[in-house]
């Protein structure tokens, strides 16, 4: 089936966008400022949504949004509220993720979950446990920031050591950026340098990776890679719709907020092309991978000749 785009104008600047992030840094200084005064279990949740939030904003502003002008989209969305993710990093990486060509491609998708057979060798018995356990969502969940974290930054220091000037430059920025944060977290608010690494730091990037778990599955076929998460009421203007993943990728420039739109417009056709892989909403998602291996951790089609 044909793909339908419709007429829209790009304006200079996306308000939509810039009340977003209004919305979000204000939840984020009144959270961290009157911490004390919410119970723990009210604090997490707050704290896990608005950290999720803004890395969902961060990844708007990596494509462009919401001005013509990518300083103002860096000073908008830099600042490492997750405080692991360094802005530029991520930049790369995520960039460098959308070559459909190579999606889920362990050597060349730096946000694959699939291993190379040596690669797999290499961790050890604790390791592929630890990938193992990651493959479930509930294992995801609850291990797979500090693996995330762990991975990028034993990447980074090695870049260091070995004289990186590139990834110095970006390691240095984000620790001052980390330390501007910090100093509203800990020397202003007062809150315990604990207590934001897991309800802000951790669990928001937990609720981040609910996202992400299901996104792409390794197939031959480039099309059939990337699925769609429907009806996801709450979470989808979480994930600002990227729950929509194949609209996302074919149409990486749209803003979150015309996404929704563009997909309802070309549903059809899109499930027609990814070959059907479509959730009932993220509740689908959980009953499904909760406990349960969402794939196999080495990529099926490494060295067999396909992309």
């Amino acid at each position: 089936m044909e793909i339908k785009d419709f007429p829209t104008l790009t304006p200079r600047i996306e308000w939509p966008t810039i009340a977003l992030a209004a919305i979000i840094y204000a939840m984020w200084f009144a959270a961290t400022l009157f911490w004390a005064h919410l119970p723990f279990w009210a604090l997490t949740l707050v704290a896990a949504w608005t950290t999720a939030w803004h890395m969902s904003l961060q990844h708007e502003i990596i494509h462009g949004h919401p001005t013509r002008k990518r300083w103002i989209n860096n000073l908008i969305g830099q600042w490492p509220l997750a405080l692991w993710l360094p802005f530029e990093n991520y930049r790369h990486s995520h960039l460098a993720h959308h070559n459909d060509e190579r999606l889920t491609d362990p050597l060349d998708d730096p946000e694959s979950y699939y291993w190379r057979q040596e690669d797999w060798d290499g961790l050890g018995r604790f390791g592929r446990r630890i990938v193992r356990l990651q493959s479930s969502l509930l294992g995801r969940v609850l291990i797979g920031p500090f693996w995330a974290c762990a991975k990028l930054w034993k990447r980074e220091i090695a870049g260091m050591a070995a004289g990186d000037r590139k990834v110095l430059r970006e390691a240095v920025l984000h620790i001052l950026e980390m330390i501007v944060v910090l100093i509203w977290v800990v020397g202003i608010c007062r809150m315990p340098i604990l207590t934001y690494l897991f309800c802000f730091a951790y669990a928001g990037t937990s609720l981040a990776m609910v996202r992400s778990f299901a996104e792409h599955r390794a197939e031959s076929v480039v099309e059939r890679r990337t699925a769609i998460v429907e009806k996801s009421w709450i979470l989808g203007p979480l994930f600002l719709f990227n729950n929509l993943h194949v609209a996302h990728h074919m149409r990486h420039t749209l803003p979150w907020y015309v996404l929704p739109r563009w997909y309802q417009a070309n549903r059809a056709a899109l499930i027609e092309r990814n070959g059907g892989l479509v959730y009932d909403g993220y509740f689908d998602v959980i009953s499904r991978y909760l406990l349960r291996p969402h794939d196999q951790t080495l990529h099926p089609h490494r060295g067999s000749g396909a992309p």
